[in-house]
C-alpha cells in the first residue's frame, strides 16, 4: 500500500514538472570577467535547487564534525543513565521479589552510577527512590542501624522539604517502620510532619491510630478513627466495634470524676449517643464514686429502653444496677414502667431490684433480687451483689439466719 502511495506521488510530480516546465523557453545569461554563459531557465532552477542542497548537507556534515565531541559526551551519560535506571528497576525487582540483599546492592549501584550521570546528579526523587529501596530492604533483614542511617540521609537532604510525591512516601515509610519498631513518639513526629492533605489520606491516618494506640492515647486514637470511618476505611461493623473499644480505653484511662466528666465533653455526639459507651462511662463514674452522673448519662438511655436492642439493653441496666446507690425519687416512675415492657429480662430486674432496695421498698426489691440471683445469665459479680443486697435486708428485719444464707449463697457464686 505504502508502495503504491509513492508512485502516485511521484507521477503527480512528473504530471506537474512537465505541465509547468515543459514550454518553458527562457533563457538565463550570466556574464563573468568578459566570459557569458546562457542556460536554460529549467536547467538554472535545477541547478540552483541542487547547489542549495549540496551547501546544506555540507554545512549539516560539517556541523555534525564539530559537535562530535558534544554528541559523543551525551551519549556516554545516557548510556549512564540507562544503566543507573536499570539498577534502580532490578532493586525493585528484586525487592518484590523478596531477595532483599540483592535488592540493596542493586540500589547502592543505582546511587552510585547515578554520581557519574550529569542527566541525574540533580535529581532528588532518582535518590530517594533508591535510597528507600535500600531501606526497605535492610528493614525487611532485620539491620535497623542501617537502615536508619539511610533515612538520615533521605530526611538531611534540604530538597525533601518540598511536601510532595516521593519525599511524603519516604515520611510515611518511615512512620510504619518506626511503629514496627514500637516507637510510638518518632512515628507520631513523622506524621506531623506531614502536609495538612497528605496528612488526610487513608493510609496516613491508619498510620496515626495505630501510633496513637501504641502511645496510649485513646482519645487521639478515636477522633482519628472517627475520620477513618468517614473516609471508608472500615466496614461500618468494624467501625463502630473500634470506636466503642476506643472510647472504653479512654473512659478507663481517667482517674477522677472531673477528668472524666471533662472526656465526656470531649466525644463526639455519636459516641454520647451510643448506649454501650454511656454504660462503660456510667460504670466508670460509679468505680470513681460519681454516681449521679452515671446516673445522668444513662438516664435518656432508660427512657427509650424498647428503642435498644438486647445487648445495649443489659450494658445500660447492669450500669444502673452499679449505679443505684443514692438513686432520686423522680427514678421510680420510669423503673416501674421498665419491669412492665421489659420485667422478663433478668439486667432490668436486678438493676430495677437494686433502685427499690436502695430507695428501702423492701416488699418490691426482694422479689427482684431474689429473681436476680438466680439468675444465670447475669455476670457473676451482679448475681453477688444481689445476694449481698438481700443479706442487708434481711437484717434489717432481724433475721440473721436468713442474712447468713445469703451471705453463704453470696460466697458460693463463681
Amino acid at each position: 500500500m505504502r508502495s503504491i502511495i509513492w508512485l502516485v506521488l511521484l507521477c503527480v510530480v512528473a504530471v506537474v514538472a512537465a505541465t509547468t516546465l515543459g514550454s518553458n523557453d527562457g533563457l538565463v545569461t550570466i556574464y563573468w570577467a568578459g566570459w557569458r554563459t546562457e542556460l536554460s531557465l529549467n536547467l538554472f532552477l535545477i541547478l540552483l535547487l541542487g547547489g542549495c542542497a549540496l551547501l546544506f548537507s555540507a554545512a549539516q556534515a560539517l556541523r555534525s564534525l564539530l559537535t562530535l565531541p558534544e554528541r559523543a559526551s551525551e551519549w556516554r551519560a545516557l548510556r549512564r543513565e540507562r544503566a543507573a535506571q536499570t539498577a534502580l528497576r532490578e532493586a525493585l525487582s528484586e525487592y518484590f521479589s523478596a531477595r532483599y540483599s540483592r535488592s540493596h546492592k542493586a540500589a547502592l549501584r543505582a546511587l552510585t552510577l547515578r554520581l557519574d550521570s550529569p542527566l541525574l546528579v540533580g535529581d532528588a526523587e532518582f535518590a530517594v527512590l533508591a535510597q528507600l529501596l535500600a531501606a526497605g530492604s535492610l528493614h525487611r533483614l532485620q539491620d535497623r542501624g542501617r537502615r536508619d542511617e539511610v533515612m538520615k540521609a533521605v530526611f538531611a537532604d534540604k530538597r525533601t522539604s518540598g511536601g510532595h510525591g516521593v519525599f511524603d512516601g519516604a515520611r510515611l515509610l518511615a512512620a510504619e517502620w518506626a511503629i514496627e519498631d514500637r516507637d510510638a513518639a518518632h512515628a507520631v513526629e513523622l506524621l506531623e510532619q506531614l502536609p495538612a492533605g497528605v496528612a488526610r489520606r487513608t493510609q496516613a491516618l491508619r498510620l496515626k491510630l495505630q501510633a496513637s494506640r501504641l502511645a496510649r492515647q485513646p482519645l487521639q486514637a478515636l477522633h482519628t478513627a472517627r475520620l477513618l470511618a468517614k473516609h471508608q476505611g472500615f466496614t461500618p461493623l468494624a467501625a463502630r466495634g473500634l470506636l466503642r473499644s476506643l472510647a472504653g480505653e479512654a473512659i478507663d484511662d481517667t482517674h477522677d470524676p472531673q477528668q472524666l466528666h471533662r472526656l465526656w465533653q470531649q466525644f463526639d455526639p455519636s459516641d454520647q449517643r451510643d448506649a454501650l459507651v454511656a454504660a462503660r462511662a456510667a460504670s466508670r463514674a460509679v468505680a470513681l464514686g460519681a454516681a449521679a452522673d452515671a446516673r445522668e448519662w444513662i438516664r435518656p438511655f432508660w427512657d427509650h429502653l424498647a428503642e435498644l436492642d438486647r445487648d445495649d439493653r443489659d450494658a445500660v441496666a447492669l450500669a444502673l444496677f452499679s449505679a443505684s446507690a443514692g438513686i432520686e425519687p423522680d427514678w421510680l416512675p420510669r423503673l416501674e414502667s421498665a419491669l412492665t415492657g421489659f420485667g422478663h429480662e433478668a439486667a432490668v430486674v436486678a438493676a430495677v431490684g437494686m433502685a427499690f432496695a436502695d430507695r428501702q421498698l423492701w416488699g418490691k426489691a426482694r422479689k427482684l433480687l431474689e429473681q436476680s440471683a438466680a439468675a444465670s445469665a447475669l455476670p457473676h459479680g451482679h448475681r453477688r451483689k444481689a445476694w449481698l443486697a438481700l443479706a442487708q435486708m434481711a437484717r434489717q428485719g432481724n433475721d440473721e439466719s436468713r442474712a447468713q444464707a445469703c451471705e453463704r449463697a453470696a460466697a458460693e457464686v463463681a
